[in-house]
Order: structure tokens, then C-alpha cells, then sequence
């Protein structure tokens, strides 16, 4: 703390020069104007470094000075990237390389404790004081010796006025959850994790602050909330805070290692003991902690003292961001109980049904101090291996599971698909391999490629034809396929089989095939009164072969079809007549009979396919052709895969056998996208973490937009998808744990400077990129504390993907990724587990991030937690119906028309009252509304502790009722609350009657369907007009199925919004004192809540 105290005295280093004291407050000092006079915006790429002091990533240390003429808009500087959406692909993944640095890098002190928290506010800091004025000040920040009040110069103000007492300090809020941040027009080039706001006074006015990092402002709001909960309490922490639970802990420990008992132990022995206990830490680190406190104590030795034992690990050992959430969760104490805990998890981890037993098994399983385990309460370091354990996974367990509807038709699945998968080396030199198969089953691949051909003894091989000299035998591959098929899913395996044999050799094959597959062999026709290819649950543990098939109507031993392989593609390509027919190959009967339901035969367009493809048939395309087909028909592509199955393989180009980007082909509803397993990087990445869903299983069920008969979906659509609700993704990057040096990377010894990309995949509307600040020279905990915010249209199409890569000026280097499906994210705290350029998990790095989702109206997840956005009437969004041409049809969707706008009002008006509590409370929008609850029950108490508003049940829904009199401030509170509470009463009363109305017009308009052509061509449509008419159809349907849905899910969200209200309502007390029949009362209403919402469930909606 000394470079921090010694950083005041010096004006240049942060503080403004005395004679700026005289300045009146309200000046601003003098700020960069351009030629108009007016105040110029200034954004920078590098994080505000270097005013008072610095604290990367949890280090104290000292910092040049700044320029006290150019800082006025510093406050913008805290934000590398501004957390918008961005669209522009010029501004995704800003360059900011790093600089050069010769001087040594000074010794780290982490904030590991409150003490550390008030030693640091102590010697001071600068900070952005805003005002509503929409102008921001450079203030000079200091908590007074005796930690009774905060001071700050320059300032008009007398001295002595120039404070705030703590006494009368009754919030400390993070972010920009004030009026003031919210009115400001600067407030978006402020970073919402740097700002923080002081709540005082009994008209709860504001003190309105931005640091110049996030680190900072957390140790501000730490520091003050610790002050402010002991107000009442004689303060002595310097002196205590060797007293706590954890410092007894570490003594415990000591002295068991400790043989002799003499209180020391040899330096070896007590890193040998760090190491046990935190094995991330590396050796060097612990010996050169262990000499930085002996320095300081002027003292060199090899042994190490029992108080330096349990510095050097608390130092060393404290992470410094999860002490800041640990302080925050545990209203200011520096552990948490089973209160705390269960607060935790049902507010920020959106874990339900949690009970206090469970939370006394986690603090029993996770804490390491006997005390705690006893006690009940977990201190900072059980928390954090709570954190990092797999209870704390960023992917939702419940997806680690079979989950989705496995009845409906294969060609409604995407399916895991290998492409050559013999190789596990480019197509042009790599030898065939069995590894290559037992890889590809392994990984719940489910298409996987056999290329035949006559082999030596009338043998069958399987072998890469540009490389003849390793050969596998056909009847050892399909024994180890036998072995694997269904090692990791029970679910239909497809053998995509490229035959270039000759007839006799055939024969052989379909021998070896039937003997050793037996009864999995699925050969059984297909039903032409059936219109659907069989389910994934209906072909369990059946293998089905595609191929070639003879002729129905010709009953002969062996007859020629056409070779549509990729070899026959190539061979085409590289040809001067490319348009030439493809030549024709044998096929004896025996092995057509196996084929039964992927018939290959060869696509000519859309329109022929409709009408005479048969359900059981499928077409290849190579990637160019399926490019070109989706740019082209992204409509017509995506209604032809709801019924035929495609298969899409990469292109003939790519001898290095690199991966077409899968998202592509998805996107056009496409099912079998083949890939080369045997070449890493970004699009296997996308590829393997798109099948980690639905239990691993190999098939991942299309969205329903994308399966339902009469639906409009186009594969390039740039805006809002029909019928479905755009989600937002709120991502913040807090930390990395233990970063690897890159793979290849020797220039810098083992120094890295990492930043994080995160990557949108999914339709074109979504796709986009955002990246954290480069943390220079930290690898073991750099701490980034930086917020994103993304739109997504399609959730369920959408994966995320956090690429670590290392800031170098050759070219920055791959540090470890991990890729996650939207549907798959747990929202809260968690930590990311990062993969390899391989695929591999690395041992103990990971990413520290919080999640939260919700639809971009609000609503959302119940268990994911509300991010909203206000949407006034005026610039209200409502889903347009389209006019088909058809009279008869138009009239009837025209009906529909009001009950839409009701049902978005219903929506809207409901999620803008839910904003407006959050606001009044001064929580973020993502906050919970039990978060609100609790936040209003410590407002709504009176001088003595008693509360000053009661829950009162009227008619099932929880209004709060005064119980005297109430401040104004706190009025206008409770009406925005009551205004919540009428709004979710009209959506829950009146939803049903508007969906029956919705449902009703779909109904009516359905009905029609099958008359489409003919009501056309009565009314003169033909060619592209009806074409135009019939999507249309298709447009409105979808639009009326989405839109009852999303009134259905609001109207589950309200119920169970009324729920959680009541529960906290009760677990903060606020029923009337000492009526019991009060308790019974809501209670009561509780379990009315809980029938209305099964009724529902069970009825109608």
C-alpha cells in the first residue's frame, strides 16, 4: 500500500495541483473542445491506467502520471469496446497490440481481505465523480483514518464539508443503476463494471463514481459495504485480521506439518504444503512470494514462520474476484452461511427447489476447515472450489441427458456425420487407418464413410485411393464398427458406403455385412403409405446402410447405376467436359437389397424432387453445389429438408482436408454435414460442440420452424426469425485461471499477454465477434471484468465460442477454446473448462464468466434470469402479417390481427413494469425479482427494525400494503411495484381468451392448406405469384403459432414471477407482525398460485 499512499503526495502522480483546490466543484477542468467549442468525445482502446494508481488484475503498483488537462472523458477509457451489438464486420476484433515495456514488473499485493480493501481506500485514488449535468469530474478519493467518513478534493466545499459520513450511507451499488448514469449522455462510453454509486441520506440521493478499472471499483463498493454493515460496531480490522476462520484453518494446517512444533519449518517443506493445497500454483511463484515477505521484513532465511506460511497462501491463494463476489453474496461478512448460499443459487445460479439441507451438504463437501464444515459457513477458499467444481459447470447438466422428442421423422435431425473417415491425415497422402473409425464412434458420429474396393484373395478393402500402400480389410472395419456402433449412442447408425467393387467382390461385402451385423442390419422396405422417413427412437440400435440402389420394377441379379461418388465429382471437375454424364458402375441385387431407407440417387432441382422424390431417397451435395443452392433457394432448401434427408460433403479442393464451416448447411436445415475428424480447428470446434447437446447422443432435433409442415423459414434471413423470440446474451469475461504458453511459442519465454474472443455462430443475423482488453504479462489469473451484450434471433440454432488467444505482433496464438450451444448455457457464475487445438481439455484452465439470457422483450427462461429492455408503445415492434392475394384467406387472418397486437401489448406492458421496479430498486436490469424483494424489505423497515409494509394476498396476487407511513422515495417505489403486479394480473387473466383467439385464426387458415393451387389459380395466381402467395401462407401461420406460444410461455413467467414474489415476501418477513393468520393467509395464496399455474399446464395453455 505504500506506492498507493506515496502516489497522494505527489499532484502530478493523480492528484490535481493545489491551486485547482480553489476551483469551484462543479467546473470541469479543462477538456479537449473541438472547433465548435464543444466537449470532444475521446474512446480508447487501452484500458485508463496510470492516474493514481494501478491495479491490474488485482496488483497494487505504481503508475505514471496522467495529463490532468485531457482526463475529463477518461471515464471512457475504462471501456476497451462499448457493449453493444455489433454488426459491422469492420468493427468486430479491433486490433490493439500490445507495447513494449523494459521496466521490471513490481511486486503483487492482492486484495485478499477487508483490511486490504480499507488500506488501499486510506491512501486513496482518483475517481470519475458524474453529474446529472452530463459532465464528469476528476476527484481525488480518501477514506478517513478513523473509517468514519469519505473524503474528496478539489472541491468548492469547505474541507470539512467536502465528505460524506459513512453513518449516513445507505446503499453501495456496482454499476450504472442510478438516474444519473441512466440520464447521462456519456453513460455508454462508461464501462458498467467500473462504475458505483453511494446511496445516503433519507432521500436515498446519490454519489455517482467511475474508477479507472473494474478491480478498483469493486474494492470501493467492498470496502464500503463492509463499513457500512459494522457502522454500529467498533472497527478494529487491521488488528483482527489474523483472527479469522480461515487464518485458523491455515494455522491448523501448519502446525500438523509442522513435526517439531516449533512454530518454523524449512522453505521446501512449506512449498511442498502451498502446493498440496492449491496444485495450480507453480513452484517458482511460491518461493518468490515467500522472499518478497521476507524482504519486507528485512530478513533472509530459509525457514518460513507460521505467519508467513498463511500470508504467502493467502496472497498467493486469493482470487481476488471471487473474494469481491464472496463479500458481496454474504452481505459483507468474508464467508458465507446457508442463507447466504441459498440466496446465491436461487438469485444468480438459477438453481430451484434448493433447500437449506442442501446447502449445508455443499458447505460440507467443498469447505476445508473442520470450524466451517461444523459451523456451517464457507470461506473464501471452499468457495472457490465450489466455483470450480462441475456443480458449477457452464454446461447444464440436464442436456447431459437424452432431452429432446426422439419420435419425430430422422430427416427432423441434424446428425453427427464423419466425411472419409478411414483417414486420420489429409485425403491426399494419409493412409487409411482403424483408429480413424473407432475415433469417429466414439465421438457419437452416426454417418460414417466406407470406400470399397477389390482387394487381393476376393478380399474387400477399405483404403484411400490417392494412397494405396496401407489398406484396411473390409471385414476387420466392419467387426470394429460391430464392436463401437453403439459404444457411445443407441440411436440408428448410418454406413455411407462408396463401392467400387466389382460384382463378385460385392457379394463378399454384403456376406461379410450380414454375418457379422446380424440382426442391427436394418433391410426392411419401406411403407410407401407412409410419408416420413421412421424416428431415431424406432431405429434404435439398427445399422442402415446407403447406397446405390437397382431398379424396383426390374427383377435382376445385377444391373448398372450411376457412380454419383465424390471421386466421380472430381474426376468431372478436373475434366474439360464437366457437364458430361457420369459414368456408370455394376451393383449386384444382394447388395442393393441393403439398402433400404437411404436410397442414394442424384438431385436435379427443387420442383422434381417434390413432386417424385421419394421419402426414403437422399441426395450428396458437395459443398460448392449446396453453397450455391442455399444462396440461391434458402426457402425451397429449407422446406425440402423437412421431409428428404441431404447429406453435404466438403469440397474436392480441400486436399489438405480442412472443414467446411457446418453453421452453413444447418442453417438450410441440412442434416448430414460431413466432416473431416481428423483436421482441427474452428469448424470442427463448432461441430463438436454442437453434438455435445441432447446427452451426446448424435442427433440434435431441429428447431420447429424448421420441421413444421406449413412454415416459413429462410436460411439467410438478417432480422427477427417469425414466430420465434430473439433472446439476449449477456456475457462478462471476469478472469482466466492458469493460461498455457502456446503451443510453438518460444520468443517470450513463458510471458503471455491474453485476451478473449467471443464469437456468435448461428443464422447470419447472429453471427458476430466481440474481444476483451489484452491483459499484459499474466497468465495465472489476469483478470479482464469486461461485459458483452449480444442479440440472438434464433436461439436455437446459436453456439458461443470463447477463443483465448495470446496478444503477439507476428500473430496472435491460440491458447485454448471451449464452444457451447445457447440452449446448453447455465445462467450465473461459472467457470468455462478450456480446450485444446485438439479438442482435449486442459487440466485447471479455465474462464471465469457470468451468463444471463432472456428474450429481448424480457421475459425469458424462468431460470434464467430477466435481462429486459424497455420498449415504449410509440417505437413498439409488432410481427406484421403478410397479404397472401387469396380473399378468402386474407379475411380470416385479418381476425388475427387485433388479438397480436393484444397479445405484444400484454407482453410489453408486463415487462416494462418489471424494468421499472428494477430501476426504483437500483438493481441491474438482469437482476431477479427476489433480488428486488430483498432489496425493498431492508428499505421498508422502521426505526425499530420492524417492517413498514406487509404482504396482502388479494385475490391470489401479492400486493404490499403499508402498515404507517412511508417515505416518498419509497411511494414511488411501492407504485411501480403495484403497477408490476396489475400488469401480470391482466396478462394472467386475459391471456387465455387472446391465445384461444390466435389459435383459433391459425385453425381457420390451416384448413385451407391442402386448397392453396386451386384457390390460386381461381384467382388468376400462377408461376412466382402463387409461389409468393403460398409463402405467405406459410409466413402468416408461423407468425400466429409463434406469437400464441410466446403468450403462453408469458403467461407461465407471470404465474411463476407471482410465486417467487410471495416466497420472498414470506422470507423476508413481510407479513403483518404476529398474525399468524396472516402467514395462513399467503400461504394459502401460494398454493392457489401453484393450482392456477398446474391447471394451466394441464389445460388450455
Amino acid at each position: 500500500m505504500a506506492e498507493a499512499a506515496g502516489g497522494r503526495e505527489q499532484p502530478a502522480a493523480g492528484r490535481a495541483p493545489p491551486d485547482a483546490a480553489h476551483r469551484a466543484e462543479e467546473e470541469p477542468e479543462p477538456a479537449s473542445l473541438d472547433a465548435g467549442g464543444r466537449r470532444r468525445e475521446r474512446r480508447s482502446g487501452v484500458s485508463a491506467v496510470g492516474t493514481a494508481e494501478r491495479f491490474p488484475g488485482g496488483t497494487l503498483g505504481p503508475a505514471a502520471a496522467p495529463d490532468p488537462d485531457a482526463c475529463l472523458l477518461e471515464a471512457a477509457k475504462a471501456t476497451p469496446r462499448r457493449s453493444s451489438i455489433i454488426k459491422d464486420p469492420s468493427n468486430q476484433k479491433c486490433g490493439r497490440k500490445k507495447t513494449v515495456s523494459f521496466s521490471s514488473m513490481p511486486s503483487e499485493k492482492k486484495i485478499s481481505s477487508a483490511s486490504d480493501c480499507i488500506s488501499f481506500m486510506q491512501a486513496g485514488c482518483e475517481l470519475k465523480k458524474v453529474r446529472p449535468n452530463s459532465r464528469i469530474y476528476n476527484r481525488f478519493f480518501t477514506l478517513d483514518p478513523d473509517l468514519q467518513a469519505l473524503r474528496w478534493e478539489p472541491s468548492k466545499k469547505d474541507l470539512d464539508k467536502a465528505k460524506l459520513d459513512i453513518s449516513a450511507i445507505k446503499e453501495i451499488r456496482l454499476g450504472k443503476n442510478t438516474e444519473t448514469f441512466r440520464n447521462n449522455g456519456l453513460a455508454d462510453q462508461i464501462s458498467e463494471d467500473c462504475a458505483l454509486s453511494v446511496i445516503h441520506g433519507e432521500n436515498y440521493e446519490s454519489l455517482d463514481l467511475v474508477a479507472n478499472s473494474a478491480d478498483v471499483a469493486n474494492i470501493w463498493v467492498s470496502g464500503l459495504r463492509y463499513l457500512v454493515s459494522r457502522s454500529k460496531q467498533p472497527l478494529d480490522l487491521m488488528e483482527n485480521s489474523h483472527d479469522t476462520p480461515r487464518f485458523a484453518w491455515l494455522k491448523a494446517v501448519f502446525e500438523a506439518a509442522d513435526v517439531d512444533g516449533n512454530g518454523i519449518m524449512l522453505e521446501d517443506t512449506a512449498v511442498e504444503l502451498i502446493k498440496k493445497l492449491n496444485p495450480t500454483l507453480k513452484e517458482s511463484k511460491i518461493r518468490l512470494k515467500f522472499k518478497e515477505i521476507q524482504k519486507s521484513k528485512e530478513k533472509l532465511t530459509t525457514r518460513v514462520t507460521k505467519e508467513e506460511f498463511c500470508e504467502a497462501f493467502s496472497e498467493l491463494c486469493t482470487r481476488p474476484e471471487v473474494y469481491f463476489l464472496l463479500v458481496q453474496i454474504s452481505k459483507n461478512k468474508e464467508y458465507l452461511d446457508a442463507n447466504d448460499l441459498m440466496l446465491f443459487l436461487e438469485a444468480e445460479q438459477g438453481v430451484t427447489h434448493i433447500t437449506e439441507e442442501m446447502c449445508l451438504d455443499i458447505i460440507r463437501r467443498y469447505e476445508l476447515s473442520e470450524e466451517g464444515r461444523l459451523k456451517g459457513f464457507l470461506a473464501i477458499d471452499g468457495f472457490t472450489q465450489y466455483l470450480l467444481s462441475s456443480e458449477c459447470d457452464i454446461f447444464d447438466p440436464e442436456h447431459k441427458k437424452i432431452v429432446q422428442d426422439m419420435t419425430q421423422p430422422l430427416s427432423h435431425y441434424y446428425i453427427n456425420a464423419s466425411h472419409n473417415t478411414y483417414l486420420i491425415e489429409d485425403q491426399l497422402r494419409g493412409p487409411a487407418d482403424i483408429n480413424g473409425y473407432v475415433r469417429a464412434l466414439k465421438m457419437s458420429c452416426r454417418s460414417i464413410e466406407l470406400d470399397v474396393c477389390d482387394g487381393p484373395d476376393n478380399e474387400p478393402i477399405i483404403c484411400n485411393r490417392n494412397n494405396m500402400t496401407s489398406p484396411l480389410a473390409f471385414r476387420n472395419v466392419i467387426e470394429v464398427i460391430n464392436k463401437l456402433a453403439f459404444f457411445a449412442s443407441e440411436y440408428p447408425l448410418i454406413l455411407c458406403l462408396g463401392n467400387h467393387c466389382s460384382v463378385q467382390q460385392q457379394k463378399v461385402v454384403v456376406q461379410h455385412m450380414k454375418r457379422i451385423f446380424g440382426n442391427k442390419l436394418y433391410t426392411e422396405a419401406p411403407l410407401s403409405s407412409e410419408a416420413y422417413l421412421p424416428s431415431p427412437e424406432k431405429l434404435k440400435m439398427k445399422i442402415i446402410v446407403k447406397g446405390k440402389k437397382l431398379p424396383c420394377n426390374q427383377d435382376v441379379l445385377e444391373g448398372e447405376v450411376t457412380d454419383e461418388d465424390e471421386e466421380a465429382e472430381i474426376s468431372r471437375r478436373l475434366s474439360e467436359d464437366f457437364s458430361r454424364e457420369p459414368k456408370l458402375i455394376w451393383l449386384c441385387k444382394e447388395l442393393s437389397d441393403l439398402v433400404s431407407l437411404c436410397k442414394s440417387i442424384q438431385y436435379k432441382d427443387f420442383e422434381t424432387s417434390m413432386k417424385s422424390q421419394n421419402y426414403w431417397e437422399m441426395c450428396s451435395f458437395s459443398e460448392a453445389e449446396a453453397s450455391r443452392i442455399a444462396n440461391e433457394y434458402p426457402e425451397d432448401f429449407v422446406n425440402y429438408n423437412k421431409k428428404f434427408l441431404s447429406r453435404v460433403y466438403p469440397s474436392a479442393m480441400r486436399i489438405d482436408s480442412s472443414n467446411l464451416n457446418p453453421q452453413d448447411f444447418w442453417n438450410c436445415g441440412c442434416q448430414i454435414v460431413a466432416m473431416n475428424y481428423q483436421t482441427p480447428g474452428p469448424m470442427m470446434d463448432l461441430h463438436t460442440g454442437w453434438f455435445l447437446q441432447n446427452g451426446g447422443c448424435g442427433y440434435v432435433l431441429r428447431p420447429s420452424v424448421m420441421r413444421d409442415e406449413v412454415s416459413y423459414f429462410s436460411a439467410n434471413t438478417k432480422g427477427i426469425v417469425p414466430g420465434v423470440s430473439p433472446q439476449v446474451l449477456h456475457v462478462k469475461i471476469i478472469s482466466g485461471q492458469n493460461f498455457p504458453k502456446p503451443k510453438g511459442a518460444c520468443a517470450k519465454g513463458d510471458v503471455i499477454d491474453p485476451y478473449v474472443c467471443i464469437e456468435i455462430h448461428g443464422i447470419p443475423a447472429d453471427c458476430t465477434e466481440q474481444r476483451t482488453k489484452t491483459v499484459q504479462q499474466n497468465s495465472d489469473n489476469p483478470i479482464f471484468d469486461e461485459s458483452f451484450e449480444f442479440q440472438i434471433n434464433l436461439p436455437e440454432l446459436a453456439m458461443i465460442r470463447f477463443v483465448v488467444l495470446d496478444d503477439d505482433y507476428i500473430g496472435d496464438e491460440f491458447i485454448g477454446q471451449y464452444t457451447i450451444p445457447l440452449e446448453c448455457l447455465q445462467p450465473g457464475y461459472r467457470h468455462i473448462p478450456l480446450r485444446s487445438f485438439v479438442g482435449d481439455i486442459m487440466e485447471h484452465v479455465t474462464l471465469f464468466v457470468h451468463i444471463a439470457i432472456t428474450n429481448r422483450s424480457g421475459g425469458g427462461k424462468a431460470q434464467k434470469r430477466s435481462l429486459s429492455v424497455r420498449i415504449g408503445k410509440k417505437a413498439r415492434e409488432y410481427t406484421m402479417l403478410r397479404n397472401t392475394g387469396l380473399k378468402v384467406i386474407d379475411d380470416i387472418f385479418k381476425l388475427a390481427v387485433h388479438p397480436l397486437r393484444e397479445a405484444t401489448d400484454m407482453r410489453e406492458n408486463m415487462q416494462n413494469a418489471m424494468v421499472s421496479v428494477k430501476e426504483l430498486c437500483g438493481l441491474p436490469p438482469i437482476a431477479s425479482l427476489k433480488q428486488c424483494i430483498l432489496t425493498l424489505s431492508s428499505r421498508l423497515v422502521s426505526s425499530d427494525n420492524a417492517p413498514s409494509v406487509a404482504l396482502c394476498m388479494k385475490d391470489t396476487f401479492p400486493y404490499l400494503e403499508p402498515l404507517g407511513t412511508v417515505p416518498d422515495v419509497q411511494k414511488k417505489v411501492l407504485a411501480a411495484y403495484d403497477l408490476m403486479i396489475q400488469e401480470s394480473r391482466v396478462l394472467i387473466e386475459t391471456a387465455d381468451t387472446t391465445h384461444d383467439k390466435i389459435v383459433q385464426c391459425q385453425k381457420a387458415g390451416m384448413e385451407f392448406h391442402e386448397e392453396l393451387h386451386n384457390l390460386g389459380t381461381k384467382e388468376g395466381l400462377k408461376g412466382r405469384k402463387l409461389s409468393k402467395a403460398i409463402e405467405s401462407f406459410a409466413w402468416n401461420i408461423t407468425v400466429l403459432k409463434g406469437q400464441g406460444d410466446l403468450l403462453k410461455n408469458a403467461k407461465n413467467e407471470a404465474l411463476e414471477n407471482m410465486k417467487q414474489i410471495q416466497l420472498a415476501c414470506l422470507s423476508c418477513g413481510l407479513s403483518k407482525a404476529g398474525s399468524g393468520q396472516a402467514d395462513a393467509k399467503a400461504k394459502r395464496g401460494l398454493e392457489a398460485i401453484q393450482e392456477k399455474d398446474t391447471g394451466d399446464e394441464n389445460g388450455r395453455l
